[in-house]
C-alpha cells in the first residue's frame, strides 16, 4: 500500500496533458544515409591521413598550390561519424537522457546484426530496432525509463523504418501510427508519414514540474515513455516492423 500511495503522489507532478490528442509531425532532415557512403568517407578520412603525413610540419595555407588548397578545406573539416544522429549536439541530453531502454519483443539477430531495443536510442542511422513477433507487431512497444531529475521533454523526434539503406527501408515495414503512454496513461497518437525523414513531435513539457528541491526530485520514482505499434505501412519483402530512431529535446537544461 505505501508503495501505491508513493506513485500516485509523484503522478501529479508530472505535467501530462488531458485527453487523448492526435500528433501529426513537422518533417526534418531526410536521411539519406548507405553503406557506400560509409566507405567513401573512411576512404576520404585515409586520403586526408596521408596529406597531414606528406604535409607534415607547419605550413600555411596561402602557401599551397590550388589543388591542395582544396584538398587542405576538405580535410580541415570536422567530420562527425557518418551514422551520428544530425544535429544533436548538445541538448536535452546534456541534462541526464533516459536511464534505460526496453521492448516486448526483438527480432533475433541475423549475420551478426542486433536488432535490440537499445538500437532505437543510440544516436545512430545505422541501427533500428525491430519487433520480434509473428506478423507486422501490432501491439509491440518501446518502453523508455527516464530519471526523475531529467530535463522535461517537449519534443519527441522519431526516425521511422530501418533507414540505412533504400533497399532495407522498402523491404521492412515501417509505422503507420503509435499509441504514446506516459507513466502507463494514454497520451497521445502519433501519425507518422511514410518518409526517412526525421519526424518531430512538439508536446507539452512532461517530466517533473516542481524541479526546487533536487534532492527531493532524486527520491522519486523513475517514471516511463511507451510506444506501442497501432498500425503499419506494409514492407515490400518483410512483414517485420522497424524503428531507427526514438530521442528527444526539452528545456531545463540550461
Amino acid at each position: 500500500m505505501k508503495k501505491l500511495i508513493l506513485i500516485l503522489s509523484v503522478i501529479p507532478s508530472l505535467v501530462i496533458g488531458q485527453g487523448i490528442k492526435s500528433l501529426d509531425p513537422t518533417l526534418g532532415w531526410v536521411v539519406e544515409k548507405s553503406l557506400q557512403g560509409e566507405i567513401e568517407q573512411m576512404k576520404h578520412l585515409e586520403m586526408c591521413e596521408e596529406f597531414w603525413k606528406y604535409k607534415e610540419g607547419s605550413f600555411s595555407r596561402e602557401d599551397l598550390p590550388e589543388n591542395e588548397k582544396a584538398m587542405f578545406d576538405s580535410c580541415a573539416a570536422d567530420l562527425p561519424e557518418y551514422w551520428s544522429i544530425n544535429g544533436i549536439g548538445c541538448s536535452w541530453y546534456c541534462g541526464g537522457g533516459q536511464d534505460s531502454l526496453s521492448a516486448s519483443s526483438e527480432l533475433s539477430a541475423q549475420n551478426n546484426i542486433q536488432y535490440s531495443a537499445s538500437n532505437a536510442h543510440d544516436l545512430s542511422y545505422k541501427t533500428a530496432w525491430i519487433e520480434g513477433v509473428k506478423g507486422y507487431g501490432i501491439g509491440e512497444y518501446l518502453i523508455y525509463h527516464v530519471q526523475p531529475t531529467n530535463p522535461r521533454i517537449t519534443e519527441i523526434i522519431i526516425v521511422n523504418g530501418y533507414v540505412k539503406s533504400d533497399k532495407v527501408w522498402k523491404e521492412n515495414s515501417r509505422v503507420k501510427r503509435l499509441k504514446l503512454y506516459i507513466d502507463g496513461k494514454l497520451y497521445a497518437i502519433l501519425n507518422l508519414q511514410d518518409t526517412k525523414a526525421e519526424q518531430h513531435f512538439k508536446i507539452e513539457p512532461i517530466g517533473v514540474s516542481d524541479r526546487k528541491d533536487y534532492e527531493a526530485m532524486k527520491k522519486m520514482p523513475i517514471w516511463t515513455i511507451k510506444f506501442e505499434i497501432l498500425e503499419v505501412y506494409h514492407g515490400d519483402k518483410y512483414d517485420d516492423t522497424a524503428i531507427t530512431e526514438i530521442y528527444f529535446d526539452g528545456i531545463d537544461v540550461h
